[in-house]
């Protein structure tokens, strides 16, 4: 089978997505900071894959405890469980060692695009609190609303292959189909919302090089969606230019005509020609 690597980088938004420890009544979002001087919260890639498998239903991998870990059942295997086909596992026994699978489908961090400018939210438990004739119980979480940018990266002739384990074409191609379906319209809940993480902007494609062509390399500026830089991206290689789609959602930006001259397609549009080539790919090979 040759060697394929699926790759797209996209753009959501979203409102307080991930909360890290905390301290005190304050709940802390998860944050990074940059050369510019900026704070920039973002959505772990550990996070992004709890909802996109949880929007998928594929939290169904039994689990089993080796000396006070979790982990996934020795018993479980990729032609049963989606889950552990596109992330990996490694199971351990009791003087038998570990036994692993590298995940095939890699998820980046989403980070966000807009700078934290330590926002809070004050809240109170009155509504519950007075029944009982108490106080107003005071609590404080860090909010940011943010466009957030992410990668995912996959492996399409890995998928489904496991020492003697080998799935048919079939199967390989509506897996991954229906992990793109579950990228298309990504929810996560948190603290009592529905945040849809669905994509505003995305790019990439199926390229015989594995690499996350786009990844950190989309940046927004005052509402703005650098697209020089994703200009000089394609222009690195026309392997790269001509097995390249984008989709986008108009309205988001502030500067439509700029994306326009890159010729995107809907979002929907998007996924059904990335659909294609995954369909494409497994019927060759």
């Amino acid at each position: 089978m040759m060697k394929k690597g699926l790759t797209i980088s996209m753009i959501f938004n979203a409102n307080s997505a991930n909360y890290s420890e905390g301290f005190g009544n304050i709940s802390t979002l998860k944050k990074l900071h940059r050369g510019d001087g900026n704070t920039y919260t973002y959505i772990s890639r550990q996070a992004i894959r709890y909802s996109l498998t949880e929007t998928l239903g594929w939290q169904d991998t039994p689990v089993s405890v080796e000396k006070t870990v979790a982990q996934f059942s020795p018993d479980a295997t990729i032609d049963q469980y989606p889950e552990i086909d596109f992330f990996g596992y490694m199971k351990t026994k009791a003087k038998e060692g570990a036994d692993t699978r590298s995940a095939v489908c890699r998820l980046s961090h989403a980070i966000a695009l807009e700078p934290y400018k330590s926002d809070l939210d004050f809240l109170t438990n009155m509504g519950l609190s007075k029944r009982v004739g108490g106080g107003q119980m005071i609590a404080q979480s860090e909010i940011h609303e943010s466009l957030y940018a992410y990668t995912l990266t996959l492996d399409l002739d890995l998928v489904g292959i496991d020492g003697d384990i080998t799935i048919d074409n079939i199967e390989k191609a509506r897996r991954v189909k229906t992990l793109l379906n579950g990228i298309k319209l990504l929810h996560r809940d948190i603290k009592g919302r529905r945040e849809n993480l669905s994509p505003l902007f995305i790019i990439g494609g199926v390229y015989d090089m594995k690499s996350p062509h786009f990844e950190g390399r989309l940046k927004v500026k005052n509402g703005k969606l650098e697209t020089a830089m994703i200009t000089q991206v394609l222009a690195l290689d026309e392997v790269i230019a001509e097995n390249t789609e984008i989709g986008y959602i108009g309205g988001v930006f502030n500067n439509d005509s700029d994306i326009e001259a890159l010729t995107p397609i809907g979002i929907g549009a998007f996924f059904k020609a990335l659909d294609q080539k995954v369909d494409d790919f497994y019927e060759t090979n």
